[in-house]
């Protein structure tokens, strides 16, 4: 796709690029089966906007689709962390350029449901988003509609990966609603996590505790000063942490966010909620994973038991917090791959070796 200059009666250069007709792609035709493809380059309709995809960040919902745990249709484009290019643009979009760098919400709704008739737009019954339902961006180009393009001017393309991560934890909030003052605990240190984490500490938290697995993620934690606190807790037997940390704390929290996605430890962190405290279901678990909880707990203590999914209109004020800096996310993306690399992008999300990949175009 090589771009060119058009000057126009003096003023400032236009790019102009040039769109193939094919593209290469990831393309899953059914669970645990994808392949690279080489498919025609998606026209935009003239409401959407065509994208050169320049990052695409990969993370542990890939893996729940790839292994079946999270609901998709195949066959389908994966990729849900998209930023890339504006190259070709509908002909009834306003509001862009050529050249525009953007990031995009994966999310498209019907608007005709008994949910987005009243304005709940992320429990629309026909709900489907890029990457999961409809061809995302793990492919060279990607249409989307205009109005879930966001501009953005000053992150890196890997630090872009994360706008989609930055949005959720911002939807978190937005379910949580912290109290001015309040005592937080947040276990689990995944991209994120560190978002949320630092969304809590700025608005609401008086002291943020962050309790996770020892190793880089939680190194990372401490270098973006993400908490108060933390608890590294051991691989082997954290017992001991656990019940040091009740015991300094024997109020437990205003706040327990479980981010981890393991439903063993969201079982117990409600243990650690304070009366009258909130309970966070933020992780992604597997579908057919119960836990058992106490009524009688929940009633008598007044615990509020809230879950927090995905994000819906959030982006803008994602794209703010990351560009200012103050969510910032340098070093949470530790390693690239090609798309042709990413069976290995896969295996580094599955066993652990990274904090955050994301897959990046040239």
């Amino acid at each position: 796709m090589p771009a060119t200059n058009r000057t126009t009666n003096g003023k400032a250069p236009v790019p102009e690029f040039v769109v193939p007709k094919e593209m290469k792609a990831i393309r899953y035709n059914k669970i645990k089966d994808f392949s690279l493809v080489t498919m025609p380059v998606p026209e935009p309709k003239g409401h959407e906007i065509l994208i050169k995809v320049k990052s695409c960040g990969i993370c542990g919902t890939d893996l729940h689709i790839h292994n079946g745990d999270f609901d998709s249709a195949m066959p389908v484009v994966t990729g849900h962390e998209t930023s890339g290019i504006v190259v070709k643009i509908g002909e009834n979009v306003k509001g862009f350029k050529l050249g525009d760098k953007v990031t995009a919400d994966n999310s498209e709704l019907c608007g005709h449901c008994h949910f987005c008739r009243q304005g709940k737009l992320l429990y629309c019954e026909n709900f489907l988003a890029h990457g999961v339902h409809l061809d995302g961006g793990f492919a060279e180009y990607c249409a989307y509609p205009a109005e879930k393009l966001f501009h953005f001017e000053n992150l890196s393309w890997e630090e872009a990966s994360l706008f989609e991560a930055a949005s959720c934890a911002v939807h978190g909030m937005d379910r949580i609603r912290p109290e001015v003052g309040s005592s937080i605990l947040l276990i689990g240190s995944g991209p994120t996590g560190l978002c949320l984490a630092q969304l809590l500490k700025a608005n609401g938290g008086a002291h943020m505790v962050l309790a996770s697995n020892a190793g880089p993620k939680m190194d990372l934690a401490k270098k973006l000063n993400c908490a108060d606190e933390y608890i590294e807790l051991s691989r082997t037997d954290p017992s001991k942490q656990w019940e040091a940390l009740k015991g300094k704390y024997p109020y437990g929290f205003d706040v327990v966010v479980e981010a981890s996605g393991s439903h063993a430890m969201l079982e117990k962190a409600i243990d650690y909620c304070t009366r009258g405290g909130k309970l966070i279901y933020y992780g992604v678990y597997e579908k057919e994973a119960l836990i058992k909880v106490s009524p009688s707990r929940v009633f008598s203590d007044e615990i509020t038991m809230i879950g927090s999914f995905s994000e819906m209109w959030c982006l803008p004020r994602a794209v703010h917090y990351l560009e200012t800096r103050k969510v910032d996310v340098r070093g949470i993306v530790t390693v690239t791959y090609k798309l042709e690399d990413f069976g290995k992008a896969l295996d580094a999300i599955r066993n652990k070796t990274c904090i955050k990949a994301a897959i990046t175009f040239d």
